[in-house]
């Protein structure tokens, strides 16, 4: 009988390495703060969102390290950080928003959106997923839509290439994506759908009218005093 293949080196180092990252990014979490009445539910409101924030999986750091490369010099700059938990609620990793000290924006800097640990598979849940649930790319698209559609359950996952490649819960029955308005969206929407029908998962689409969700979101509060003024003859 064949005796079991060890595991290489750099297997292990990548398991290693996996760990740390997730340990790391717990632990950042756990020293973050509840998100009400901070920098990054101000930075959120700005952006028109009027979601409930209260239990969604969001918190403040008001001095995460950020360095633009390895071995830049370190800053501290203040984030709005999510947690990115696996089907069984499990925090993976987070993802951080560094903000500008002074303004409600995103901070000036070459990448102020990065992830830590195990993001792949994975994403950022507000409510509870059990037969049905929306999926989007970026926090501020599906908190634009949890805007409008509060009481309905849905899914950062982060990135087009993450939206593709999310783990589909096993109970979910039906499946709405929504894409961003860009070939790397629509590439990860018709990916993800493929996946879903494959597994006998109801699947819809549907695609922002402008970049993304947010943007529609500020259309949508620019143009409403408009509209309430119209009279129909």
């Amino acid at each position: 009988m064949r005796a079991p293949r060890a595991r290489t080196t750099e297997s292990r180092d990548r398991s290693s390495s996996e760990c740390d990252t997730i340990a790391l990014a717990r632990k950042i979490w756990a020293a973050s703060q509840p998100i009400i009445g901070t920098k990054a539910e101000a930075y959120l409101r700005a952006r028109k969102i009027t979601a409930d924030l209260s239990d969604a999986p969001l918190r403040y750091h008001p001095a995460l390290i950020y360095r633009e490369r390895r071995n830049s010099p370190p800053r501290k700059l203040p984030a709005l950080v999510a947690a990115v938990t696996d089907n069984g609620g499990e925090i993976r990793g987070i993802h951080r928003t560094f903000l500008d000290p002074d303004r409600n924006e995103k901070a000036s800097v070459a990448s102020p959106r990065r992830s830590l640990g195990a993001i792949l598979g994975n994403g950022v849940r507000f409510g509870v997923i059990v037969e049905f649930a929306i999926i989007g790319e970026g926090i501020e698209t599906v908190l634009s839509l949890k805007s409008v559609a509060p009481h309905m359950p849905m899914v950062a996952a982060l990135s087009a290439a993450h939206l593709a490649a999310w783990k589909i819960p096993a109970g979910v029955r039906c499946l709405i994506i929504a894409s961003d308005n860009d070939r790397a969206g629509r590439n990860a929407a018709r990916k993800l759908s493929g996946r879903a029908e494959a597994v006998s998962v109801q699947v819809g689409t549907i695609v922002s009218r402008g970049k993304d969700f947010n943007d529609d979101l500020w259309y949508l509060a620019r143009e409403y005093p408009r509209l309430q003024q119209v009279r129909i003859t």
